[in-house]
């Protein structure tokens, strides 16, 4: 049994017990947190959404710590330019605790006498909600705009289209008339 959670952007294959180190949390050492399931394989494979929110992945935070100091150089030949800049991550190494939920048998169901109680009170909530929240009005109706009579839109069809401005002609071209 495996499943594929995300953390920051990344997805990790985990297992009962796995230790994986992924970007800080904010959650204090020792405190339980919960995984966001991507996948999860136990006699069948799990990808759909419906079934991933049965699914309950829970790790616990041993510790906060550092990465490796990554060193960035720039340089450019003959023109006198460098830089240097450095950059460590900061961690959290978890450890998986428990995986699971989607394999677990249905709550049993409630006796009839239950059910039967919780019939009124559901019908009580819905009274109160009713109570708090009054009815609201129906929006007034606005007046409709008048119709347009027909010669009107006619007029309107027949009005000639702006008419576009004549296109200027070139100009004739003079002759050398230097008589040789």
């Amino acid at each position: 049994m495996y499943a594929v959670v995300e953390s920051g952007g990344k997805q990790y294959r985990v297992e009962k017990g796995t230790v994986l180190v992924v970007d800080r949390l904010k959650a204090e050492q020792g405190d339980k947190v919960a995984l966001k399931p991507v996948m999860f394989k136990d006699k069948e494979v799990i990808v759909d959404a419906k079934g991933l929110e049965k699914i309950k992945i829970e790790a616990t935070v041993t510790e906060h710590l550092r990465g490796d100091k990554i060193k960035v150089f720039k340089y450019k030949p003959k023109k006198g330019y460098s830089r240097r800049a450095g950059h460590r991550a900061e961690l959290t190494k978890l450890e998986v605790t428990s995986l699971g939920g989607g394999a677990k048998k249905a709550a049993p169901k409630k006796a009839a006498a239950d059910k039967a109680e919780e019939k009124p009170k559901a019908e009580a909530k819905a009274e109160t909600a009713e109570k708090k929240a009054p009815a609201k009005k129906p929006a007034a109706k606005k007046p409709a705009a008048k119709a347009e009579t027909k010669t009107e839109t006619k007029a309107a069809a027949k009005k000639p289209a702006a008419k576009k401005p004549a296109a200027k002609k070139p100009a004739a071209k003079k002759e050398d008339t230097d008589g040789a």
